[in-house]
């Protein structure tokens, strides 16, 4: 991971600043985003069903030998303005298989187009869809999708239904608001920076309050919710989003289990050659198991 992180920085600090035109810059950063699709390809023997999920374009992913009565709903990240479930199928797949489950990825609506609470909309949408069909369903999903897998499960608490089994966060983005003491302290990310991400929590928020419970689920009520495993790099400005949130839910009666991975970068899962990828994996899939 030491060489991963390294590249990382060499991209970085080699990158020449983005465009001033907004719309140009969010569409640079869009088709970015989707080169992750040729770095890690989808596995052949997964197979790929494009479904709608009441409503919502989606990946059903079918690793070989899964139960496909137990779906993970998996949530992709991407500040919620970027990534899509084809950017995601690799890693969505690769936790599947580990589960022992098939995997759906919904194509939720990006903002700033669609803000807040389109994402959200789109996620339940998908979630009574699987519902329906009679599937047992976990959730997860890797930083602004972990945040919308938080804000999820509060929504079905506050409308009266059933949780999903268990809930696993990839560096989730639980305060939009940017007030973690890591935003501060970690000075060399090398993948988020701090402006970029705080003005992509705008865009997402539109006219609502950044630290509303929906959008910042760290300053929510969480008792009642699924089981947590969470699991983030030391070495991430949003590291204090997942430390903070694994307090909250302890306190509020929430089983929780945190795994910090000393130096590494935000959902460092992503990079799937990296031996530190395949041991998250591998506890990931662990947890999942146990909560359809």
């Amino acid at each position: 991971m030491q060489q991963t992180v390294a590249y990382l920085r060499s991209v970085r600090d080699e990158a020449p600043p983005p465009p001033a035109d907004p719309a140009q810059a969010l569409r640079l950063l869009r088709e970015r985003a989707e080169l992750i699709a040729l770095l890690y390809p989808t596995p052949d023997d997964v197979q790929v069903e494009q479904v709608d999920a009441g409503g919502v374009p989606a990946d059903l992913l079918l690793p070989p030998g899964v139960d496909d009565r137990r779906v993970l709903l998996y949530l992709h990240g991407g500040a919620y303005v970027a990534y899509s479930p084809r950017s995601h199928r690799e890693l969505a797949a690769r936790i599947g298989r580990a589960a022992g489950c098939a995997v759906l990825v919904p194509d939720y609506r990006l903002a700033p187009e669609h803000p807040y609470p389109a994402a959200l909309e789109d996620a339940l949408a998908a979630l009574t869809w699987l519902r329906a069909q009679g599937r047992r369903v976990a959730l997860a999903g890797d930083s602004a999708g972990g945040g919308l897998a938080l804000a999820l499960s509060q929504r079905l608490r506050a409308t009266g239904q059933p949780q999903a089994g268990g809930l696993a966060l990839l560096s989730p983005w639980t305060d939009l608001a940017m007030t973690g003491t890591s935003v501060q302290e970690v000075q060399d990310d090398p993948t988020l920076d701090v402006a970029r991400l705080r003005g992509a929590g705008l865009s997402y928020a539109g006219s609502a309050d950044p630290a509303a419970p929906e959008l910042s689920p760290l300053h929510a009520d969480l008792t009642g919710l699924p089981p947590m495993h969470i699991e983030v790099g030391s070495g991430e400005i949003l590291l204090s989003d997942s430390t903070r949130l694994a307090e909250s839910a302890a306190s509020a009666g929430v089983a929780v289990t945190l795994e910090v991975g000393e130096g590494l970068p935000h959902v460092f899962q992503v990079f799937a050659t990296t031996a530190e990828a395949v041991a998250s994996t591998d506890r990931i899939g662990a947890f999942l198991r146990g909560r359809f």
